[in-house]
């Protein structure tokens, strides 16, 4: 990933809550998207995204603390499942928004795997086809 610009804390910021990076950092953002730690990333995201709904929740609300704590912890959890669940059409919208066209991340992770571990697909199907002579 060398030559590539990455953003400043602050954009990256406004790039966790959903927001469009200028053109100079698209290599970054389809890298982002794309690398090898992909998952993990988004899930961070997602907990940045949180956070600051915790905290308000924790500051704000009159109650004892672990029910504060309780109903944190079942926000998150709730809020995780979501981000899997909606994971690769985050990534791809975050492309989009980098001006990549739809699927060009789910074709550059495919690509990075088939590289990774060549002919990996071929030998998980080879048991299950008949040879047509």
């Amino acid at each position: 990933m060398t030559g590539v610009k990455r953003p400043d804390p602050l954009r990256w910021l406004w790039y966790a809550f959903g927001g469009r990076l200028p053109i100079r950092y698209s290599q970054w953002v389809l890298h982002d998207v794309t690398a090898r730690w992909w998952r993990l990333r988004s899930l961070f995201r997602s907990l940045v995204q949180i956070a600051p709904v915790a905290v308000g929740i924790y500051v704000l609300v009159p109650s004892e603390p672990w029910v504060r704590l309780m109903a944190i912890a079942g926000g998150v959890l709730v809020g995780m499942i979501y981000a899997l669940a909606y994971l690769d059409e985050a990534a791809e919208s975050r492309a989009l928004k980098a001006g990549f066209l739809r699927g060009v991340a789910q074709q550059v992770r495919d690509g990075r795997l088939a590289a990774r571990v060549p002919g990996r697909i071929a030998r998980f199907t080879q048991p299950y086809r008949r040879d047509e002579d």
